[in-house]
This record gives structure tokens, C-alpha cells and sequence, in this order.
């Protein structure tokens, strides 16, 4: 039986997340202050504050992780490897890219490929976490995608969610992710866990990180 793992070491899984449209440069500062005082794995947030988030983590060992792409994924491959590169030169460690859903409803696979292949080699030794945005797809799509995911040099992370879909992330899909994905890829689950209790499912589930806006209130619990 996998036992519970501590709040500390469940804060060393969590992707702290702040991509509210509104959001204001303060609250940047506020979310990368809060990383720095909970260990928190990394922050993740909107390409446009980047530089900000890098000058306030520089030195704390917390990875950066710009979103690619958002939220709709349907940017040309050119558009989504400008994007990945720009934020990696204005400081992001990980890139959180969301694939080509649209592409894939269409049954144009080869474009999807294309798609994340692009992004992959933008990243060079970058984390590259590809999202599946699983709440739109059939079984049998998710598990192509996956497939496809597994076979791209430079992917890192399956991610289940952006968390601006009608559902976020499910026990039955990160399940789905670690039996096609084994130990060859990190999991991500994210999109709608605000709780303690939802965070150990999804990590005795398969997950290895946690992608949610509510860090700070799953430590304070």
C-alpha cells in the first residue's frame, strides 16, 4: 500500500499556478514569495511575466514553468516553438504546452506531431510538459496521444488538464497515463484540486506533480 506522503513532500510535487487574466504583476510577486516559503516544486504562469517571476526566484531552486499555447492549443507549431523559445530566454526552466486538440478532432494526427515535435526541440534540455486537455477526448484519443507523446524525444510530462476545460483532472486518467507511460515520462495532474485529500489520490494514483492555484490553502489545511 503507498502511504501518504507529508505535506512537505507533497509540496516539493506542486506546480504553484497563477493564470488568472486578470492577474496583476503583484500577484506574481505574491505567488513566487509563497514557492520560496512552502518549497513548492515550481511556478507556473503566463509567458508575458516570466522575466518578472525569474528575477523574483533567482537562486531558490524553484523551476519556472511558462504555459504555451493557452489555453486553446490551436497556435501553429512555428507560433507555439516562438513562444517556448521566448520564455526560455526571458528565464523559464519548464515549458507547459498545450497540444493541438483541435488538429486531433480532425483526425490530422500528423499535425499534431508536428505540433509537439516542434515545441520538443525548442526545449533542448528544458522540461517539456505536454497537455492533453483530457476532459475533450475519447479513451482511444487519449491513449494515442499518449502513445505519441512517448515516442517524442524531448517530451518530459504528460499533463492532464490547463484547467480552463469543462473538467480538470481525473484518478481514472492518471491511472491511464502511468500504465501506457510506465517511469519513462513525469505525470501531471492538474485542474480542479484544491484539497490535501485530492492531491495524495492523484499522487498514489501515478501522478509526480501537482498543477493547482490553491498551494497555499492545501498547506494551510
Amino acid at each position: 500500500m503507498i502511504m501518504d506522503l507529508t505535506k512537505e513532500e507533497v509540496a516539493k510535487t506542486i506546480d504553484h499556478t497563477y493564470l488568472r487574466p486578470e492577474g496583476k504583476a503583484k500577484n506574481i510577486s505574491k505567488i513566487c514569495n509563497e514557492a520560496k516559503e512552502f518549497g513548492f516544486a515550481a511556478v507556473a504562469i503566463a509567458p508575458y511575466y516570466i522575466p518578472l517571476a525569474a528575477r523574483e526566484l533567482e537562486g531558490s531552486g524553484i523551476e519556472l514553468s511558462a504555459a504555451i499555447g493557452f489555453p486553446l492549443g490551436y497556435t501553429t507549431p512555428k507560433t507555439k516553438a516562438f513562444e517556448a523559445r521566448e520564455a526560455l530566454e526571458n528565464g523559464a526552466t519548464e515549458i507547459d504546452m498545450v497540444a493541438n486538440i483541435s488538429a486531433l478532432k480532425s483526425g490530422f494526427w500528423p499535425e499534431v506531431e508536428k505540433d509537439i515535435r516542434a515545441v520538443a526541440e525548442t526545449c533542448g534540455n528544458a522540461i517539456l510538459k505536454v497537455i492533453l486537455e483530457t476532459c475533450y477526448l475519447e479513451e482511444k484519443e487519449k491513449k494515442e496521444l499518449i502513445q505519441l507523446c512517448l515516442e517524442i524525444e524531448g517530451v518530459d510530462f504528460l499533463k492532464t488538464s490547463t484547467g480552463f476545460g469543462p473538467a480538470g483532472a481525473t484518478i481514472e486518467d492518471i491511472k491511464l497515463f502511468k500504465k501506457m507511460a510506465g517511469a519513462s515520462l513525469g505525470i501531471k495532474a492538474s485542474g480542479g484540486i484544491k484539497t490535501l485529500e485530492e492531491c495524495q489520490a492523484m499522487l498514489k494514483a501515478g501522478a509526480t506533480r501537482i498543477g493547482t492555484s490553491s498551494g497555499v490553502k492545501i498547506m494551510q489545511e
